[in-house]
């Protein structure tokens, strides 16, 4: 079957009143990656730290709430990766 030509839209005249848009620098700062990494893995071994040491370490005293400072340092790491482009 033959395909039926394309109709091609009028090119509209620029208005010289509009403004321009004006995009934002698309990218990453530079802080981010090294920020992430780091976060994601100081959570990761204040966590092994705590198990290994039966939780009584990094901080000493409070018991498995050294846990929930690991999980909170890599959630904090994981929630910069959404901002990652």
């Amino acid at each position: 079957m033959p395909e039926s030509k394309s109709r091609k839209k009028p090119t509209r005249p620029k208005d010289p009143q509009e403004p321009t848009v004006v995009k934002a620098e698309e990218g990453n700062p530079r802080w981010l990656v090294p920020t992430m990494l780091a976060l994601l893995v100081v959570g990761l071994v204040w966590v092994v730290v705590t198990y290994v040491t039966s939780a009584k370490y990094p901080v000493p005293g409070i018991g498995n709430a050294n846990l929930a400072i690991g999980f909170v340092v890599m959630f904090a790491g994981f929630a910069l990766t959404l901002r990652w482009r």
